[in-house]
């Protein structure tokens, strides 16, 4: 069987402690540190994907690319990319699984993926700058 966001639906919102919403093309789950998690169904892939912090607050650029290739295998189950949105590029955790997957797999990638965002946070936080209050 290969999942569809409407049948993800219920699933996820199963999972204590997760707010969950469909908003277009992507399933929107929330826990209760208030990290945002997108998760999308896209052919034979699930992608479910976190927002770190935007390139601009980044200190050195090259040398936290370097510490995360070196560091990011540390972590199960998900790694760092960049993406563009609205122009600004932005560090994301992402992790992927076949779309036919069960729902137990499912539920153990995003319950990882919100496990090692903060794991991620804390190991690259020397390489952000302070934000202003």
């Amino acid at each position: 069987m290969t999942w569809q966001l409407s049948e993800l639906l219920p699933v996820l919102s199963g999972h204590e402690g997760w707010q969950v919403r469909q908003h277009e093309q992507a399933i929107v789950i929330q826990n209760e540190d208030n990290i945002e998690a997108y998760l999308a169904v896209a052919g034979e892939q699930i992608l479910v994907e976190v927002l770190l912090f935007p390139q601009q607050q980044v200190r050195d650029v090259a040398a936290l690319n370097e510490h995360v290739l070196r560091t990011h295998k540390m972590f199960p189950l998900s790694t760092i990319g960049i993406n563009e949105i609205d122009g600004d590029s932005y560090y994301v955790a992402f992790g992927s699984l076949s779309s036919q997957s069960k729902q137990e797999s499912i539920l153990i990638e995003v319950a990882t993926l919100f496990r090692n965002v903060e794991a991620f946070i804390d190991l690259y936080q020397e390489y952000l700058m302070e934000r202003a209050s």
